[in-house]
């Protein structure tokens, strides 16, 4: 008997990703009910702190992308 892996099935996977999706949905909606108390006005808007920390992940990927790389990288042949 061949015993695959979990996610080698598409139908798990395609299940998995719809339980992700509805729980994400779920988490948008309880945010607009839930009442905020923000120190600063920006974050009382829906879904602030979500997209805060996309827009940082993705400055922090293109930041070490284009500038990390220029300082830290070497040439092909460093080690030879």
């Amino acid at each position: 008997m061949k015993e695959g892996h979990f996610f080698d099935q598409s139908h798990n996977v395609k299940r998995l990703l719809m339980g992700f999706y509805i729980f994400i949905a779920l988490l948008v909606v309880v945010d607009l009910f839930f009442p905020k108390h923000p120190f600063f006005p920006w974050e009382g808007y829906p879904s602030f702190y979500g997209a805060y920390g996309f827009i940082a992940y993705v400055s922090i990927v293109f930041g070490s992308n284009y500038i990390l790389r220029k300082l830290l990288k070497r040439k092909e042949d460093y080690y030879d």
